[in-house]
């Protein structure tokens, strides 16, 4: 029982801190609040994505590039999804 309790505690655990280093999303107005500065952009594509697993993979690319933000500038969705984002350090 303690083990079983231990192990989903780690897993919990490994989930939060993946949320915590990922990239954030951000607007417009917050890249030029916080002066953000633009290292480049990213895109992702793929068939049938829902909202959430295309922001995961925004981010997890963005964090892959050293990337702390993100700002989505294009997308689409009709059957076969399409992101572009801008990624700012």
């Amino acid at each position: 029982m303690k083990m079983t309790f231990a192990i989903a505690a780690l897993g919990l655990a490994s989930v939060l801190s993946f949320g915590a280093n990922a990239a954030n999303l951000v607007t417009e107005q917050q890249v030029s609040n916080d002066n953000l500065q633009s290292v480049g952009t990213i895109s992702v594509s793929g068939i049938d994505g829902s909202p959430m697993s295309i922001r995961q993979s925004l981010s997890q690319k963005a964090d892959e590039q050293g990337a702390s933000a993100y700002r989505v500038i294009e997308a689409r969705n009709n059957g076969n999804y399409h992101a572009t984002a801008e990624i700012y350090k």
